[in-house]
């Protein structure tokens, strides 16, 4: 019964076809239908081949094939070496550059393909089905027993194919997957390379009159919804036979005609409300196919340089999100895409742009659920030619028309629907041309509620919003008061000063920062005009492996490719595996909802609400004072809740500014849920601020200096190398490798040199030309006393006259041991650069225990640099130095604790400042960190490692973006710190 013959004379067509698709059925929307489906996910047999010699031919697998990939899944992760035996292909990261040779529209003979193949059976076969995919990465030719259907092209689209007359009761699926086609040239985002049936299949039956399409438009308007809809058939059917309503409003309505529905509620993504649409085909017979999809009430304008839904302004607090798995590649199980949106909107993220391609269409249906702004993105992307100047890029070829405006119709075909979506984007990276006019006119054509964007259009000809990556600070204050550089186009510039602005990408969060969140939100908060942005990204796409027993992350070069990126992937706020990376922390305090500031005088908090369209009533207010581990009193504050963007300054309970006089002591104030939804859980906090008390020891621990003796002769405390100057001991604790440092392990930004730096060097390789990575360090006399030792030190590099004078004033004090260092730069510092060291500090090493306890007062529990750190609060905090450590992928500076005021570490061992200062542990040296390449490649160690450093540059966002900021910048200069040493009595 497999086999048949059929008229159809269809052949695969050649890989380098232009072609958007061979023989699919139109675009149309996702709907829920009560027609009968057949859901094909779930083991497949499957082979690998690195290339097809006759590619008409329909793969044929043996009785015995034994081989089962699971589908969906992207055939090349090395987690599917658990499934197959046999080689499957590898992935392969590459950011702008090709993975082959630039020869469009022809893929190279090197084509890795997977050949998939199952059985359906039916009890009793459909008459009329689709098989519907939605979504093969790479190109795929499709059969059903013996008959071609057809291919797909766009990889992150839906495609079906009409089964009419060729089901029978038992059947089979043959789909191959090529990894490269003439599709290839458009499909080159910022990820790895992963073919594959990456989303569900299924075959839906089509009852003899289907509903094929449904278009709703429902706009807020005078406060009330409308709706209007649009329903396609697949044959004739009366009007009279159409039957549509709105299930929650019991509201009937007619196919074509406008509709009031007074009761309803806007949808927004502060108030997700969504209502149920049901259509109802019948005929003389009775019920054909019902139809339900939800959906919102929402309006979306510009209106004065605002975007606005439903009459009001919005501002964008979002992040770029790719579809990527560390174990299935681009196949984001539904659990996992839930679980990571609640975790946005715990971090008070409101906005995703679906970097570069629309994702799986039950992201959307979370997004409407959960409340999110969304920028549904088109497969499309050329960024590759841009190494060759453009030349030949498909954006601005003809013969491309059809297959880029196919792709832009397709998703807005799908997705049209969704009221999470505000703004359409033609893509990314594609430079500019002809066909992104042909892509905007497409769109409009089917849905012009909307507005374009599409970042490469910097003269604004097809979009209607102006969007950039990566500008600094300081250009978007610039765009924000309309004093941005002109277009030399009249027309262009009128029309583009009229548009909002939007950062479609910024502040790269890629290992250890990045810096300058404040800054950025500063400028959206001050100008209307700017309508907020999208950090780049939401998740590192590193790929999960197994190498000896052990579990490790990969990234761009791990699987031998002959051109790559390296770690550039592993760019998120959380890990591959969605664990919350410190500069998620971070962002969320940054996007908080409500901005709230403490008076000096601690008497009262001023408030101001973020939130567009709803109130905070849904947020309790609350105090507390703490000092050590004592709670000295908390409460509730009562306040009346504020509008949209609305201020109040509030009263605090005489009690809390009362308490915070009190000696050592810590008032936070806070904003917490005060019912779960369903993404954040109750009494979860979304927006803080502290302040201390103005007087204090704020010393690590209650008891840290009681019991302590001090020594009469400072030898008892300390030893100093009479030979090099540095400490070997101090008090109890012997030391080692006590040294000044100007360095620190380069983070992934100080690699790169930051945008509108010009041709100075990355901040790493300055560092390295200083040789700060390799000081040398001659002693030039040491003054012993009783109670007393005066060290002085020149620190230097080989090749260079860049040095600085040390002078280390030891003294013993009845508090401890009190070190002062004293650091003048002298020599060629490079006036030419505006930014000298890392830090300023001392590096020391203690045979210690690194699993041992470190307790702390300063900012926590994690870690922060002079640009970050804003999700840190003042508190006392104890940790395992094993738990402290912040693990990126790729080992670099990370860990740093912020404004430390004292420490408790090593047994007796505590350190007491008079300043704030940045505090680091770790099991490893600074160099050993620096020369590892990956995070499970770091050696085991018996000692621990301690950074004090007195001054720091901040990290800023120039591994893709803007440097450190001139606040946190550390050129050469004079340098003081003090430090206590205490040992308590044994």
């Amino acid at each position: 019964t497999k086999a048949m013959t059929t008229n159809r004379k269809l052949v695969p067509q050649p890989l380098e076809n232009l072609d958007p698709g061979w023989n699919t059925l139109p675009a149309r929307a996702t709907m829920n239908s009560d027609a009968s489906k057949w859901e094909l996910n779930g083991m497949w047999r499957f082979r690998w081949l690195p290339k097809v010699l006759d590619k008409t031919i329909a793969p044929v697998f043996a009785d015995n094939h034994s081989e089962l990939i699971p589908v969906p899944a992207s055939f090349v992760m090395p987690h599917l070496d658990n499934f197959l035996k046999e080689p499957h292909g590898k992935p392969v990261y590459t950011n702008v550059q090709f993975p082959f040779p630039v020869d469009s529209p022809y893929p190279p003979d090197e084509n890795g393909v997977g050949e998939y193949q199952r059985d359906v059976d039916f009890s009793n076969a459909p008459a009329h089905a689709h098989l519907r995919f939605e979504g093969i990465e790479g190109a795929a030719d499709i059969w059903w027993n013996d008959t071609y259907l057809g291919s797909t092209r766009g990889s992150r689209l839906p495609s079906e194919f009409d089964l009419t007359d060729l089901l029978l009761q038992s059947n089979t699926l043959t789909v191959r997957v090529f990894t490269f086609s003439a599709a290839s040239y458009v499909e080159d985002q910022d990820e790895w390379w992963l073919p594959g049936i990456i989303r569900d299949v299924a075959i839906i039956e089509q009852p003899k009159v289907s509903i094929s399409d449904v278009s709703i438009h429902s706009p807020w308007q005078d406060g009330q919804g409308r709706l209007f809809v649009s329903v396609v058939t697949s044959g004739q059917l009366e009007k009279a036979n159409l039957k549509i309503r709105v299930l929650e409003t019991g509201t009937d309505l007619e196919p074509g005609v406008w509709t009031s529905i007074p009761e309803a509620k806007a949808w927004s993504a502060e108030a997700p409300n969504r209502y149920t649409l049901q259509v109802r085909s019948q005929d003389s017979t009775g019920p054909l196919e019902t139809v339900e999809i939800k959906f919102g009430f929402r309006t979306v304008e510009i209106r004065d340089t605002e975007l606005m839904v439903n009459g009001k302004p919005i501002q964008f607090r979002g992040v770029n999100r790719h579809e990527h798995h560390p174990l299935w590649g681009r196949t984001v199980p539904e659990q996992t895409l839930r679980a990571e949106l609640a975790l946005m909107k715990q971090c008070n993220i409101n906005a995703i742009r679906t970097s570069h391609y629309p994702p799986s269409p039950v992201m959307l249906d979370l997004a409407d659920e959960l409340g999110f702004w969304v920028i549904d993105e088109c497969d499309l992307e050329t960024h590759g030619f841009g190494m060759v100047d453009w030349l030949n890029n498909p954006t601005d070829d003809p013969n491309w028309e059809a297959a880029l405006v196919d792709r832009a119709q397709r998703m807005v075909q799908r997705d049209k629907n969704h009221p999470s979506i505000v703004m359409w984007s033609l893509g990314n990276e594609a430079g500019v041309g002809v066909n992104l006019g042909a892509m905007a006119k497409a769109i409009k054509a089917i849905d012009d509620s909307r507005p374009l964007h599409y970042e490469g259009d910097q003269s604004c000809q097809y979009v209607d919003v102006w969007s950039m990556m990566y500008a600094s600070v300081d250009f978007v204050e610039a765009v924000g008061l309309g004093q941005e550089p002109a277009l030399e186009d009249l027309a262009l510039e009128t029309r583009r000063r009229e548009m909002p602005f939007v950062l479609c990408e910024y502040a790269h969060a890629m290992g250890t920062g990045p810096g300058g969140l404040t800054e950025y939100q500063n400028a959206f908060d001050k100008h209307p005009r700017l309508i907020g942005g999208f950090i780049w990204e939401w998740l590192e796409h590193g790929i999960y492996a197994e190498q000896q027993g052990q579990h490790i992350t990969n990234y761009g070069g791990d699987f031998g490719e002959s051109v790559h990126d390296g770690n550039f992937v592993i760019d998120g706020l959380v890990s591959a595996g969605r664990e919350p990376r410190t500069q998620l922390r971070d962002l969320a305090a940054v996007f908080a909802p409500v901005i709230m500031r403490l008076d000096e005088s601690a008497t009262r908090v001023e408030m101001t609400s973020r939130l567009d369209h709803t109130d905070t009533s849904a947020l309790s207010l609350h105090w507390e004072v703490v000092s050590f581990d004592q709670i000295l009193g908390s409460g509730q504050i009562s306040y009346p809740p504020l509008g949209p963007r609305q201020a109040a300054s509030v009263p605090l309970p005489a009690e809390a500014s009362s308490l915070i006089r009190t000696e050592s002591s810590v008032l936070t104030v806070w904003l917490e849920t005060i019912e779960e939804t369903q993404s954040v859980p109750k009494g979860w906090r979304v927006a803080t601020t502290q302040q201390l008390s103005k007087a204090g020891s704020f010393s690590a621990l209650k008891t840290n200096t009681q019991g302590t003796q001090p020594a009469a002769d400072i030898a008892q405390l300390l030893e100093i190398d009479p030979e090099t100057g540095a400490v070997v001991r101090l008090a109890r604790e012997p030391v080692d490798n006590w040294a000044l440092t100007l360095w620190r392990a380069p983070t992934d930004n100080d690699l790169r040199v930051g945008w509108g730096e010009g041709d100075s060097p990355a901040a790493a390789e300055r560092w390295s030309m200083l040789g700060l990575d390799r000081p040398m360090s001659r002693l030039i006399s040491i003054d012993s006393k009783p109670a007393s030792i005066v060290v002085k030190t020149r620190v230097g590099a080989a090749a260079t006259d860049a040095a600085v004078d040390c002078t280390w004033s030891w003294e013993a004090q009845e508090a401890g041991l009190a070190l002062t260092l004293e650091v003048v730069p002298r020599g060629s510092w490079p006036a030419e650069w505006s930014s000298h060291w890392a830090r300023v500090g001392i590096e020391f090493t203690l045979n210690s225990n690194p699993a041992s306890t470190l307790s702390w007062f300063g900012k926590g529990p994690g870690p922060g640099y002079p640009d970050t750190g804003q999700g840190a609060n003042w508190g006392w905090y104890s940790s395992s130095v094993t738990d402290l450590q912040e693990r990126t992928v790729r080992p670099q500076e990370s860990s740093r604790l912020a404004q430390v005021r004292s420490a408790q570490m090593a047994g007796s061992l505590s350190l007491n400042f008079d300043a704030e200062v940045g505090l680091t542990v770790r099991p490893w040296s600074t160099q050993t960190v620096a020369a590892t390449t990956h995070d499970h490649l770091l050696p085991p160690s018996s000692q621990t490692n301690v950074v004090i450093d007195f001054a720091s540059s901040g990290v800023g966002t120039a591994a893709c973006g803007p440097g450190v900021l001139p606040a946190y910048r550390l050129p050469a200069q004079a340098v003081r710190g003090h430090v206590v040493f205490n040992t308590e009595k044994k």
